[in-house]
């Protein structure tokens, strides 16, 4: 089974009447563990930057994925530039999140 699949492309979480949770939870019923997806329409840079954060925090820190994706995200609210949430609040994570 795929441990983290990472959907960063816009609306990968939005649902419709078919799948609540659009792509990442069609991953879900897939078979994949775990998955990171966006709610609305992103800004390519920031998504650039956050998912580089979210990547480094998995990697150089004992964090697990929800801990590494919100870690990424206060990164980005900390920088003046993508401190508004359009920026950095529409990655979900779903599944597992440890």
């Amino acid at each position: 089974a795929i441990e983290l699949l990472v959907l960063s492309a816009c609306q990968t979480a939005a649902g419709d009447n078919r799948a609540a949770l659009g792509l990442a939870g069609i991953a879900i019923k897939a078979g994949a563990r775990s998955t990171v997806a966006s709610l609305w329409s992103l800004d390519d840079e920031s998504s650039a930057l956050l998912m580089g954060e979210f990547y480094q925090e998995l990697a150089n820190r004992k964090v697990n994925k929800a801990e590494a994706l919100r870690n990424a995200q206060l990164a980005l609210l900390e920088e003046p530039r993508y401190s508004h949430p359009r920026f950095w609040a529409s990655f979900v994570l779903v599944g597992n999140w440890l």
